[in-house]
């Protein structure tokens, strides 16, 4: 009786350096690529620069900013980052109030915004809006346009302004909807780590 040599038949694989390092950098240079399309087409990370969204953003907050390439259908309450240039060189971070259509009305005496004759109940401003900056109310946002203000009404240069006025949403960034890296508090100068998390 014969006995099979139990080391017949295996094969032993030599491995290629010169391909292991092409695949490597082929890999490496995929992932850069998908890396710089994510953030041209699809997100963004935008700083903002200055006080005008005070108290729902502070100078030095870092935020995640979902393209106006897909999502262009603006609403209430948004936070945008827009630029136009006649304006101001930088692009500017905003909260939608009116969209299309609607009507915005401000009565500067009480403080008080109305869309389509109804007052906006704004938790999220800073103080009422006192101050004008030119712009004729009562206004309608024509076609395409939206109607913006920042939250530190009375320090912040908006839709209120007679050259921002209504923007047309081609100037449009994109939405805010993430704050991923907190600035330091405009009074204290601490981060609130806790800030961190979607943008309502």
């Amino acid at each position: 009786m014969m006995m099979e040599e139990s080391g017949r038949g295996e094969e032993t694989v030599k491995k290629d350096p010169v391909r292991d390092l092409f695949e490597w950098i082929q890999a490496l240079v995929s992932s850069v690529l998908l890396v710089v399309l994510l953030f041209t087409f699809v997100v963004r990370l935008i700083g903002v620069d200055g006080h005008s969204m005070l108290p729902t953003l502070q100078h030095g907050d870092r935020l995640l900013v979902l393209s106006s390439l897909l999502y262009h259908d603006y609403s209430y309450k948004d936070i945008v980052i827009l630029r136009k240039e006649t304006f101001d060189e930088k692009p500017i971070v905003k909260r939608v109030i009116a969209t299309e259509g609607q009507t915005v009305d401000i009565d500067f005496r009480a403080g008080i915004v109305y869309v389509d004759g109804l007052a906006l109940d704004e938790p999220y401003v800073n103080e009422l809006t006192y101050e004008e900056e030119g712009t004729a109310f009562p206004l309608t946002v024509p076609k395409g346009s939206i109607f913006v203000m920042g939250d530190n009404r009375n320090h912040s240069s908006d839709s209120r302004h007679s050259r921002l006025g209504t923007v047309d949403t081609r100037y449009v960034i994109g939405r805010a909807v993430f704050l991923l890296f907190p600035g330091p508090d405009s009074e204290t100068e601490a981060r609130e780590f806790s800030r961190i998390g979607v943008l309502a």
